[in-house]
């Protein structure tokens, strides 16, 4: 069932994902060669706490699995769900994916951005760049009367004619007081409408895609989901709200 939310349900999210904005914003001059995931974690637990909020992933149950940290941080091959550890060090040329949630008042935020660590490749940087575009052609779709599948069109559309491999195992999603609600966001057209797009959902529309194929895999943590070819793989994520005025990006400051 697809929950429709309250214009106050709807202030209440704009904070929450405000905290989640100004994480992914502040994180960027941390990330540097050198650094661990796990310091990175550390400081975004102590970032989420002082706005009187709690991390949204930590201790998130999926099936039997808890998830054990605040951030995903994915490096380089890593799709989504890396966890932070001590042992994972940023090196020059990395890429690292870093997805966050929040709970704030009842309510989850959830954003992500894909980073450079230091001077990356031509290539690497052309992937995060399609990535991130598509994810923002995506959200303009994302207005009443519109279907879930125009969302999905707009960024196949978009990337696929440049030979990257969309994910297609994972997908973005409705967000409220659950991390994860109805509607899925797939981000390659499967050829089915979808849902019908109303005003007040509210969506997390994140495009995650890879150099080579659109397979992937999950480590033995059983987490950390890898590209199957071992290519790079990028991930952005907004929150959004669909207004009388069009789609409302949350994950801003």
């Amino acid at each position: 069932m697809i929950i429709i939310k309250t214009d106050n349900e709807i202030k209440i999210m704009r904070q929450a994902n405000r905290i989640i904005a100004i994480l992914l914003t502040e994180i960027e001059e941390k990330i540097k060669p050198g650094v661990t995931t796990y310091e990175l974690d550390v400081w975004a637990e102590e970032r989420i706490i002082s706005f009187d909020a709690k991390p949204g992933f930590k201790g998130y149950m999926y099936g039997s699995r808890m998830f054990p940290a605040t951030l995903c941080t994915s490096v380089n091959e890593e799709v989504v769900h890396g966890v932070p550890s001590t042992q994972k060090v940023l090196r020059e040329g990395d890429i690292i994916g870093i997805d966050v949630g929040c709970i704030y008042k009842g309510f989850y935020g959830d954003g992500a951005y894909t980073y450079p660590v230091g001077k990356i490749s031509d290539e690497a940087q052309h992937l995060l760049d399609t990535c991130q575009k598509a994810l923002y052609l995506g959200i303009e779709r994302a207005r009443k009367g519109n279907r879930v599948n125009d969302i999905s069109t707009a960024i196949d559309r978009f990337v696929s004619p440049k030979g990257y491999g969309i994910v297609r195992d994972l997908t973005g999603h409705g967000v409220g007081r659950n991390l994860h609600e109805e509607p899925q966001v797939l981000n390659y057209n499967n050829g089915q409408k979808g849902k019908k797009l109303k005003i007040n959902m509210t969506l997390a529309i994140e495009p995650m895609i890879n150099m080579g194929t659109y397979k992937v895999k999950t480590l033995s943590d059983n987490w950390t989901v890898v590209t199957e070819d071992g290519s790079l793989s990028a991930h952005y994520e907004h929150t959004i709200a669909i207004t009388p005025n069009g789609p409302e990006i949350l994950t801003r400051i």
